[in-house]
């Protein structure tokens, strides 16, 4: 019987400390029959050495044999020039590809011969499909760490303390967003003793805020509006209109938070704008404010820059953080290998990579080369 054999390759884009495949994922890929290479130094930005995958049963290569051996290829992000140029006919590249924002990208490796699978395109609202969900996992290690970034970088404590020189009241923490990210940024910031507020356009996420013990923030609504129809997993992309008219009903509740953390994306789009540089200013200074959001697209907050952190004129630190996952790397990468281990166990049928564009998980994963 034909055996399928995958590899995971090293990323290159820069800061990305990410591997697509750990050492337990090979183990499990190994008993789901298939033949694991990894890329020479691939896995040291997440502190997995090439020994460890030796001994978990992988092939450690240099990138030519990888290519030249490889049926699927593993990627964390969409790959560079040089990385896509070694890519070969009758190949299929898997990872977060993004395609609605890297469409040339798909379209020449299709024009080549090249399949591509991007974890980013999966069905989130398919219940058997929840174990392959890259982008759920990657935004939970995301929430995660900003809570700790914003905490570390608040020049005082977040739980009340009462001390013999006196009690320091709790830090006022606001989440906006209450996906994944913003419900882990949510407990870890409950769990650090903060008190948290959080706001989300999608009314039925109130019970998931309410039982983390955050406050939902009732901002009023235009009364024809029906805000936050989820459409795939994702909320709806507000209108201009609506976008205003929540700034400005917000814009209260930021101006008297001591830490805010942005988290509201669209997929491919840029995303929303939720605080201004007006309402910056209004902020006390030593306040921190967390942009899960930043990217070359632009962010949820007017002033961030993506990777970079600024302290404004006023006081305010603003963090451009949209490569968090990348900062806890062996984690991020932990779970991104499950994800893998997932989808491929779906795709692996009887020796062979079998990609069916009717089925309904394969199909959605193919989309930005059959769109």
């Amino acid at each position: 019987m034909a055996t399928v054999t995958v590899g995971a390759v090293r990323e290159r884009a820069p800061g990305e400390r990410r591997v697509a495949l750990v050492p337990e994922a090979v183990t499990l890929l190994h008993r789901a029959g298939l033949d694991v290479l990894v890329e020479t130094g691939a896995g040291s930005g997440a502190w997995f050495t090439d020994a460890d995958y030796t001994d978990a049963g992988a092939t450690v290569v240099p990138p030519e044999e990888l290519y030249a051996r490889a049926d699927a290829v593993l990627c964390v992000t969409a790959p560079d020039p040089e990385t896509a140029e070694a890519l070969r006919a009758g190949q299929t590249l898997i990872g977060l590809l993004e395609p609605l924002r890297h469409p040339a990208l798909v379209q020449e490796l299709t024009g080549r011969g090249v399949r591509t699978v991007s974890l980013d395109l999966l069905p989130r609202t398919l219940s058997r499909a929840q174990s392959m969900d890259a982008l759920t996992s990657q935004a939970n290690v995301a929430g995660y760490k900003a809570a700790l970034l914003a905490a570390d970088s608040y020049d005082r404590f977040l739980p009340m303390l009462t001390t013999a020189a006196g009690t320091m009241r709790p830090a006022q923490v606001l989440v906006l967003g209450a996906g994944v990210a913003g419900l882990q940024a949510i407990a870890t910031a409950r769990r650090l003793g903060a008190v948290v507020s959080a706001y989300d356009v999608r009314p039925a996420s109130r019970g998931e805020v309410e039982s983390l013990g955050a406050r939902f923030l009732d901002v009023p609504r235009p009364p024809d509006e029906e805000p936050g129809t989820e459409r795939g997993g994702y909320a709806r992309e507000l209108t201009a209109e609506e976008q205003r008219a929540q700034r400005e009903a917000l814009d209260a509740h930021i101006a008297r938070s001591d830490i805010v953390i942005t988290t509201a994306q669209v997929p491919g789009r840029k995303p929303p704008l939720l605080v201004s540089s007006a309402v910056l200013e209004r902020m006390q200074a030593g306040s921190v404010v967390v942009d899960l959001a930043a990217s070359e697209l632009g962010g949820n907050v007017e002033d961030s820059e993506p990777d970079k952190t600024t302290v404004l004129a006023g006081g305010v630190t603003v963090i451009g953080a949209g490569r968090l996952p990348s900062a806890m790397a062996t984690a991020a990468s932990t779970a991104y290998a499950r994800n893998l281990v997932a989808l491929l166990r779906h795709l692996v049928r009887d020796g062979e990579l079998v990609l069916d564009p009717a089925d309904e998980i394969t199909g959605a994963l193919m989309g930005g080369e059959t769109s």
